[in-house]
């Protein structure tokens, strides 16, 4: 038997539409439900449907105010508040294509950005870097238009381009990942085979706002179901999730690996009694956390498995629970298979997960690379270059990537971009960056690097904050008298990793 998943049951996206307005139908018939809470320690924000409903539709009459055209690009530098995903939204409502990216990224991350998007409009967080643009629409500004009449969603058909999100890739320079409105179709998947998520749950995600997994898992997910979305405000800790969680109600929890982690460290036993499970994405759930989430509070946690160009598509959930050491299994509605040079591999071998171009929540392509997309794709099969191991009940094992690639909190990391910053620091001769394991279930990025003498990291460290965002920077820099090459003369990552872990 191959390692294939059928695709039945899922229908196809109806034309015309629009992302946004498929977001905030619920809006109509829940116009006083609470859709968004944002909550600190000591008060909260909150926002009906109607009121973001007519946020979103004012800040789309503004925009479109500014001469902006629909399918004008507009790059987004905001900050972690509600201003993200109200711009966000706003954008797709009046058919612009709006590009989301991490207020962490420096000066130089974002020209380069520029260069590739050449935006119409840039929305502009004083407090977020981003070089001067005459193209910037303030912070100020972007918030009255909340006020405008609603502009009237622009329907079209559901392939067009809708939204630009950037991943690291292999070559050292950020892609543009294209999706289409039909994108948002795809999650419905995910809501029943991931989430379980009902219009009755009150699902809190600890990440920012303008992250994102935040983004659609937090945020969009729960508006389309008509549930309410809690988020924390900027400044919460891990430490606090727990207290917030309990007074507001969570039925669902989202996080990464590494805030589920950070709970742990300050509670052994949480008491949270509304709290029926909790969401895992963005890097391999450790099964020490796994276990000790669900010893601390009683609740599992569900683990999904995707990536910037398609919407999570291998999952758990509660009434389709993963074996111990799986992803659990392809959502219902989606083709996967596990592929090897020749085509699916039998059930039971090692193959490269891959999903078929058919599915809604895969991208369009990369922008402006039409060969690196096609690079992706192995017949009608797009190449996640993840390995993984399909049993034959369907359930798949991940078995880790088949290239370099670092996971930095969720966030996919090129080392060659690290290497390409890191190699224009005076002194460094030649370096090599790696994800190294610093304790069990803890990995952190290494930058090994060859020169005279060892150079001060402080220095080091003050260089790759200026030049790359806080999750590319590395955590620990190593001196070595020779970085290890192949006999082709290429950098051997893998080998680094691995002596540094037998130092240990």
């Amino acid at each position: 038997m191959l390692s294939i998943s059928s695709s039945e049951g899922f229908a196809p996206c109806p034309s015309p539409f629009n992302l946004a307005a498929h977001v905030l139908a619920r809006a109509r018939h829940l116009p006083d439900k609470t859709a968004l809470s944002i909550i600190g320690k000591h008060d909260a924000e909150h926002w009906s449907f109607a009121a973001l409903e007519a946020a979103v539709r004012g800040t789309a009459t503004g925009l479109l105010g500014l001469g902006l055209q629909p399918q004008d690009i507009v790059l987004m530098r905001l900050g972690n508040t509600v201003d993200f995903p109200l711009a966000y939204l706003g954008a797709l409502a009046a058919g612009l294509v709006p590009v989301p990216t991490a207020a962490a990224l420096t000066d130089p991350e974002v020209a380069k950005m520029i260069a590739t998007l050449r935006p119409r409009a840039i929305l502009h967080d004083p407090a977020v870097p981003c070089p001067v643009d005459a193209a910037c629409v303030s912070l100020d500004a972007l918030r009255a238009m909340r006020d405008l009449p609603p502009a009237d969603w622009h329907m079209g058909d559901p392939e067009r381009l809708g939204y630009i999100i950037y991943t690291s890739g292999t070559s050292g320079s950020p892609s543009a990942v294209m999706h289409a409105h039909r994108a948002i179709w795809a999650r419905q998947m995910m809501v029943a085979d991931w989430y379980d998520l009902r219009s009755s749950d009150r699902v809190m995600h600890a990440g920012a706002f303008n992250w994102t997994y935040t983004l659609g898992t937090g945020l969009m997910d729960p508006w389309t179901m008509g549930a309410t979305a809690l988020i924390p405000e900027a400044g919460v800790s891990a430490a606090d999730l727990p207290a917030l969680m309990n007074t507001h109600e969570a039925s669902v929890f989202a996080a990464a690996p590494g805030v589920y982690r950070q709970i742990l460290k300050h509670h052994d036993r949480l008491d949270l009694p509304r709290l029926r499970h909790g969401l895992s994405a963005g890097e391999k759930l450790p099964q020490s956390v796994r276990l000790g989430w669900q010893n601390a509070t009683g609740t599992p946690i569900f683990e999904a498995y995707g990536m910037s160009e398609c919407s999570t598509f291998l999952s758990a959930s509660p009434g389709r629970p993963a074996r111990p050491g799986t992803l659990g299994q392809p959502q219902r509605g989606r083709r996967i298979a596990l592929m090897g040079p020749e085509g699916p591999v039998a059930r039971g071998a090692e193959g490269t997960i891959a999903i078929h171009n058919s599915d809604p929540g895969l991208m369009l392509g990369y922008l402006g690379a039409p060969d690196q997309t096609a690079a992706k794709y192995q017949g009608e099969w797009f190449l996640t270059g993840d390995q993984g191991m399909m049993a034959e009940d369907g359930q798949v094992t991940y078995l880790g990537r088949n290239d370099d690639m670092m996971n930095a909190g969720g966030f996919r990391v090129s080392p060659i971009e690290v290497e390409q910053v890191l190699a224009t620091f005076p002194g460094v001769l030649s370096v090599g960056a790696t994800e190294v394991e610093v304790r069990p279930d803890v990995t952190v990025i290494a930058a090994f690097y060859t020169a005279d003498s060892p150079l001060d990291e402080a220095a080091l460290a003050l260089y790759a904050q200026d030049n790359l965002a806080r999750y590319k920077q590395p955590r620990l820099y190593v001196h070595l008298p020779e970085l290890p090459m192949g006999a082709n003369g290429k950098l051997l990552r893998r080998a680094l990793r691995a002596a540094y872990e037998a130092r240990k």
